[in-house]
């Protein structure tokens, strides 16, 4: 079954997060996408931890295919822009400048095909005082307030997994989205930018929210503060979580649970907004009830209590998860030379169902050089000669 996206064509020059996952989040959905590689090495995440095929670089690339190509020397400009008239869309992460510098500004690609969508990425956007400076998703969480969040002031250390480079990533799949229907009905070919920091920014509607129209200062619990958001650790050493949101019937529930019927009666928790002021207490006596059982003996007393609640779950734990199975969450897939692999489905179902979605492996650097450019019309003979003048890999 085609995806909704059969037809389109992708050039992705990309490296890293922020346009590979751009780029197979649109070629999940069906888009054929050619990501094009420096000879040396390919993109930098496919030697993350060594060698040429690492986890971190198939996480963000199934579902392409790869191309090796010098594109400073004038033969490989030149079979970019060949590319580029077969394409629909052209997604780039390099620094502002770059393209240009490679001779393949919006404007010259867009001498060989004016229909085409352009989406560069960039860390802080295409001018102003931080345009050169390198980014990274410690960076851009940073500068966003994202990182102040999560990070204690007292004993700084950042934690978690990637954030901003996801977030900007999504963005980027967003706007071609949204440029793609609107050149189908007619409307012109759109040049996108998408940066980092925005992104991020993007990201906190509600601190900011809260920051600016009820000056309620941000800070790493203030979210779990207002959404009633405890976690505690239970007498078997497992984890669990419960969040309780604004219903007074999960207040009722969870101390009925915990039995802890007793808060019920305790002016300090009389309503939602005495329970935010008093966050911290309540907490407390929540991992004192948790901590005096092991985490099967509450599970179904919250189930029957109907309250919002979970295991936290380590990674390994989420694949034994009975709703992940049951949602068939993860799929295996074999490349020929580089074995099996686990990866995540695509969120999105389409008519309740995820069967149009590519399960294509990632592709070792170069895989597809002499397939992408047979299409183009080059025979053997030719390919060999550009791989022999170091065009291409």
């Amino acid at each position: 079954m085609a995806g909704p996206l059969n037809g389109v064509r992708v050039i992705e020059l990309t490296t890293m997060i922020t346009g590979s996952l751009c780029g197979q989040m649109l070629a999940d959905m069906g888009a054929d996408n050619i990501k094009v590689e420096k000879i040396e090495g390919g993109d930098m995440f496919r030697a993350w931890r060594g060698g040429s095929y690492s986890a971190q670089f198939g996480a963000y690339n199934r579902n392409k295919r790869s191309v090796t190509l010098d594109m400073r020397s004038d033969e490989g400009r030149e079979i970019l822009l060949k590319l580029v008239e077969t394409a629909d869309v052209l997604v780039e992460n390099f620094r502002p400048g770059v393209m240009k510098r490679l001779k393949l500004s919006v404007g010259e690609l867009r001498e060989r095909n004016p229909q085409l969508i352009v989406c560069s990425i960039s860390g802080f956007g295409e001018d102003g005082p931080y345009e050169k400076r390198p980014a990274y998703d410690a960076v851009a969480q940073s500068l966003s307030g994202i990182a102040s969040l999560f990070v204690d002031p007292e004993n700084p250390q950042t934690t978690g997994p990637t954030i901003s480079d996801n977030i900007t990533g999504i963005n980027a799949c967003y706007g071609i989205m949204a440029a793609l229907f609107e050149r189908e009905r007619g409307g012109p070919p759109r040049t996108l930018s998408v940066n980092m920091l925005e992104s991020s920014i993007w990201f906190l509607p509600d601190p900011f929210a809260n920051l600016t129209q009820q000056n309620i200062q941000p800070s790493p619990t203030s979210r779990s503060e207002a959404s009633q958001s405890h976690a505690m650790r239970c007498a078997d050493g497992k984890l669990l979580a419960v969040h309780l949101s604004s219903q007074e019937k999960f207040w009722q529930g969870v101390t009925e649970a915990f039995h802890l019927e007793h808060m019920r009666d305790d002016p300090r928790y009389a309503d939602r907004m005495s329970r935010i002021a008093n966050y911290f207490d309540m907490g407390a006596e929540f991992k004192g009830a948790a901590i005096t059982q092991p985490r099967a003996y509450w599970v179904p007393r919250l189930e029957e209590a109907d309250v919002p609640y979970a295991p936290i779950n380590t990674l390994p734990d989420v694949f034994d998860d009975p709703q992940v199975k049951h949602l068939d969450t993860f799929f295996e897939i074999e490349h020929p030379k580089e074995g099996k692999q686990t990866f995540s489905r695509r969120a999105v179902y389409i008519d309740g169902n995820r069967d149009d979605q590519p399960m294509n492996p990632p592709p070792q650097l170069g895989e597809h050089t002499e397939e992408v450019l047979g299409e183009l019309g080059m025979d053997a003979e030719a390919v060999a000669a550009l791989r022999e003048r170091g065009v291409i890999g």
